[in-house]
């Protein structure tokens, strides 16, 4: 039998919980934006509820992606390692997972108000549906982005109820800056998709007119980050993370080239991370530390 921690690992790994660097930050500004803008106090619990949301639904969804995927994971030398084509966790098992994550989900939505546990199954329609999307469409990577994008907006309606522009211009910001940084990595697979049908926009516009597409979303995430600046009256600590942020979607397109994608890995990682993590701890800092 397999040792408990050895299976946790893979498990982790099945899911990329690294991952989860990039929307997470995302979700406390919005929870914080809510609690901070509102009449609502602080509730610690409900925050944890929100953290387990983000792990459930993230989780189901990646590990739904490579149960689905399985037959094209193997055929693709980059992929063919993961655990479920590699036989460390098996088909059924991911499957298992999958399901427990989605009633998780649901069910911890339902312990935090109404209108969060009614919208739970279109947000698993989406973060669900978009392993699928590659199958018909080269947009694939916008529905990626707004799965992400529901992260703060999910956590904004876990402490308020209800909608408001702020938080909805927040998700704008992650759908692009996600899709974005998606179309980065794929890349690597160009070649691949389009001998198996696959559906891609560097399979459709080829590696320079990707790059360009890219480079558009992240345009429209920079401005998106100065308009909520203005929008929500922030003050000095969120125009740091904001410089920090636009700095790292520079960054990345200066890092990979049509012709030398050596540094897709660091492109994809590393500086969406820092991106995410700075400007995270940065606006909630401004929010917490100099006030409304």
């Amino acid at each position: 039998m397999m040792p408990a921690k050895a299976t946790v690992n893979n498990y982790l790994s099945l899911v990329k919980f690294s991952h989860t660097i990039f929307a997470m930050p995302f979700a406390m500004i919005g929870f914080f934006l809510a609690t901070t803008t509102g009449a609502a106090s602080l509730d610690w619990l409900l925050f944890l509820k929100v953290v387990m949301c983000m792990v459930f639904a993230r989780s189901a969804a990646m590990a739904f992606n490579r149960w689905l995927d399985v037959e094209i994971d193997k055929r693709n030398p980059r992929t063919a390692k993961r655990e479920i084509p590699a036989g460390i966790i098996s088909a059924n098992s991911a499957l298992i997972f999958v399901i427990v994550n989605v009633l998780l989900f649901m069910a911890t939505t339902f312990f935090i108000n109404r209108l969060c546990f009614f919208l739970s199954p279109v947000a698993l329609l989406v973060v669900l549906g978009y392993s699928y999307t590659k199958k018909f469409t080269a947009l694939c990577h916008l529905v990626l982005g707004l799965g992400l994008s529901l992260a703060p907006i999910g956590a904004y309606l876990s402490v308020t109820g209800q909608f408001a522009v702020l938080p909805v211009l927040l998700s704008v910001l992650v759908l692009c800056w996600v899709s974005g940084f998606d179309i980065i990595y794929s890349l690597q697979d160009e070649d691949f998709d389009r001998s198996q049908h696959l559906h891609s926009i560097p399979a459709w516009l080829g590696k320079a007119g990707a790059l360009r597409f890219s480079e558009g979303l992240h345009m429209v995430a920079g401005a998106l980050v100065l308009t909520i600046g203005l929008l929500g009256g922030f003050h000095w600590l969120y125009w740091i993370g904001a410089a920090v942020f636009v700095g790292m979607l520079v960054m990345q397109h200066r890092l990979v080239k049509p012709d030398d994608l050596s540094r897709v890995n660091i492109a994809f990682m590393t500086t969406n991370g820092i991106a995410s993590v700075v400007f995270g701890v940065f606006a909630i800092a401004d929010m917490l530390i100099i006030g409304w």
